[in-house]
């Protein structure tokens, strides 16, 4: 028996490969080896750009998806809350330039020491800190 609803298109996840098994401590060059094997090339490739980002300077969640040209904020998000402490999480912020309220204290003193500029207490002026990607 039909609704007269039209049937909602299948959607596909995208897949990434799996990264090689972990070498060993010490063997790898990726910035991510820290984190074990169980990352993605997708993880790999966002926290190399997290790694990349200037001291001073910040991207946001989205930023990051668009320079890789894969995943979105959510994808980028989900990296980041599960191996991002391996590499300057406070780096990456929020489309408005803010940072999750726990680690409110914790990413205020590095933007302090690193001379990052704010909008307000809890807000990197993202028009003057947002990284490019492509300066040093």
């Amino acid at each position: 028996m039909t609704t007269g609803a039209a049937a909602r298109p299948t959607r596909t996840r995208r897949q990434y490969p799996k990264a090689p098994a972990d070498p060993g401590p010490g063997t790898g060059s990726s910035p991510a080896q820290a984190c074990g094997p169980a990352l993605t090339d997708f993880a790999d490739a966002v926290l190399t750009v997290v790694e990349r980002i200037p001291a001073g300077s910040v991207m946001t969640y989205g930023d990051i998806a668009e320079y890789l040209g894969r995943g979105g904020p959510r994808q980028v998000g989900a990296v980041m809350a599960h191996h991002g402490g391996a590499v300057p999480w406070w780096r990456v912020v929020r489309a408005d330039g803010s940072w999750p309220a726990r680690f409110g204290e914790q990413a205020l003193r590095q933007y302090r020491a690193e001379g990052t500029a704010l909008r307000s207490r809890n807000r990197v002026d993202l028009r003057v800190a947002r990284w490019d990607g492509t300066s040093p």
